[in-house]
């Protein structure tokens, strides 16, 4: 079941690369690959519903901000002191 999930997330990703790329667009897109790449972990290590649907959510959010970060240019550095600061890239 989840192969056919996966293989159909990945036809999803594929048709949508083809679309123009927007800001909006690229969020998107990072946020359905980090989805993907956080099910994959969670099948990988085998773990149970639960811990599957927050890899999922983390890594789609994860994905998202790492593309807002590409689209911006800016990219968040830790300061050291336990916060962080925004620079370019």
């Amino acid at each position: 079941m989840n192969l056919k999930i996966s293989g159909a997330l990945f036809a999803v990703v594929i048709a949508a690369s083809a679309c123009q790329p927007t800001p909006q667009n690229q969020a998107a897109l990072g946020a359905v690959f980090g989805g993907a790449a956080g099910l994959a972990l969670s099948e990988l290590v085998d773990a149970n519903p639960q811990w599957t649907a927050v890899a999922v959510l983390g890594g789609a959010a994860a994905g998202a901000v790492v593309a807002q970060n590409q689209a911006t240019q800016e990219c968040a550095y830790a300061d050291g002191r336990g916060g962080y600061y925004i620079a370019p890239c």
